[in-house]
């Protein structure tokens, strides 16, 4: 299903191409794009959430776990793709925009059944539940500037491309970087700051949707953070890569 959705998302950038060599609105293929990674973040981030946090609290010896996937999840990703579907084709009708209400809803409820407010002590962990709130948000949030409360649709989808995408990425990014070269799996300062940085860049970026007289303030306070989070993971984590494993060397 992933290598699937990895081909539609590659399709979506030829189309976009091709509408754009034809001067043709490529607003579908970027709907497109966008539509794939809402399904994307659902399966893999409603995988790697859980599991992760499993073996956290496993290892703090909290009894409590996450709920085993179930029929629940199941229809909280069948109504992502459905709404993600849905606005490729339609993106400004009433279904699409409460499509989207309900599918976010339940994918916060989702959320709430991995216990995710247990992980706070370690960042590496509780960052993934903050990436998959903003995917629940996100879709709240667009379907409601669908339905004409809230920014506009085209300032909405911020919350999912510097929202989602963005805390999700960095946050396996960097648990990735630190378990493939043999570092202990654990956010110490720089790493929070990182997290921290890329998530008041979305809240800036969203707010300067809203909010009139400070949007230029609002821009580039949101550029300068959500930027510089990745900028403080090539300096923190760079070197990392390109050194041998801890696992590995002598």
């Amino acid at each position: 299903p992933i290598g699937i959705l990895i081909s539609l998302y590659a399709a979506a950038h030829i189309v976009f191409y091709v509408f754009a060599g034809n001067d043709q609105d490529t607003g579908f293929a970027l709907r497109m794009a966008l539509g794939v990674l809402m399904i994307l973040l659902a399966l893999i981030g409603g995988r790697i959430t859980p599991g992760f946090t499993e073996d956290f609290l496993q290892e703090i010896g909290t009894k409590t776990q996450p709920a085993p996937f179930s029929i629940f999840d199941g229809i909280s990703i069948l109504l992502v793709a459905l709404a993600a579907v849905i606005w490729m084709v339609h993106p400004t009708h009433v279904v699409t925009g409460w499509m989207m209400m309900v599918a976010g809803g339940l994918n916060l409820a989702r959320l709430l059944r991995w216990h995710g407010w247990r992980t706070w002590r370690e960042p590496l962990v509780f960052i993934l539940h903050v990436g998959y709130a903003w995917l629940g948000l996100s879709l709240m949030i667009l379907g409601g500037s669908i339905l004409g409360a809230g920014p506009p649709p085209e300032d909405a989808i911020h919350a999912l491309t510097t929202g989602t995408v963005g805390a999700m990425t960095l946050a396996v990014m960097t648990r990735a970087t630190l378990g493939h070269t043999g570092h202990v799996k654990h956010a110490g300062p720089l790493t929070i700051t990182m997290f921290l940085m890329v998530n008041l860049g979305a809240i800036f970026r969203i707010l300067a949707s809203i909010i009139g007289d400070p949007q230029e303030l609002l821009l580039i306070l949101a550029t300068v953070a959500w930027s510089g989070a990745y900028l403080v993971f090539v300096v923190g984590y760079g070197p990392f890569l390109f050194q041998p494993s801890l696992e590995t060397s002598d």
